[in-house]
């Protein structure tokens, strides 16, 4: 996995917005304990635990994931930009995509058996598509409505909708998505 320096990035954010560590971990919902081993990269945070401290620091998501150049245009499973913590009973996202810098942005969300993609349902200003690639099946939570995708199902997601993703299995599901614009 190629090294983003998630925390490095955290902290210098934190640092131009003058908030201290004991304010930020505050406001993010975590330990400063926690912050201080996130920005010491000691720590790779849960995608929950990034997106409190992107909203804390009224930062988007992606910003965690740009790079200043890009050497190639090809992804490998050994250089995907990583958000969560491979072999922890966590979600996880990978970008499939070398960087968020295009127009549209995919990446490939592995739900953990038993869990949710969140603890609440997200939205975002952009149109999503999703593939559910394996696994038996998953729940999908849209506004106000449930769906069950199968394996090899899709189903397009309308910009601004309110979901969250349920793996109520007992085997991990991988789930691919393009979203445009990039948002992630």
């Amino acid at each position: 996995m190629e090294d983003l320096n998630i925390g490095k990035k955290v902290q210098k954010l934190r640092l131009q917005s003058g908030i201290s560590v004991r304010k930020l971990s505050s406001i993010a919902g975590i330990t400063p304990s926690m912050l201080s081993q996130i920005e010491n990269e000691q720590v790779n945070p849960s995608i929950n635990t990034l997106r409190a401290i992107a909203s804390a620091l009224n930062a988007p998501l992606y910003y965690f994931f740009k790079e200043d150049a890009e050497d190639s245009p090809v992804v490998t499973p050994d250089t995907r930009k990583t958000i969560g913590r491979k072999g922890e009973p966590d979600v996880l996202y990978e970008l499939l995509t070398p960087d968020t810098r295009g127009n549209i942005e995919f990446c490939m969300m592995v739900i953990p058996a038993n869990s949710s993609s969140d603890s609440t349902r997200r939205s975002h200003t952009g149109e999503e598509v999703a593939f559910l690639y394996s696994g038996e099946s998953v729940d999908l939570e849209i506004d106000s409505r449930t769906f069950t995708l199968r394996q090899g199902d899709s189903v397009r997601i309308p910009p601004e909708s309110l979901h969250i993703w349920h793996n109520n299995g007992n085997a991990p599901v991988q789930v691919i998505f393009a979203i445009t614009p990039p948002s992630f």
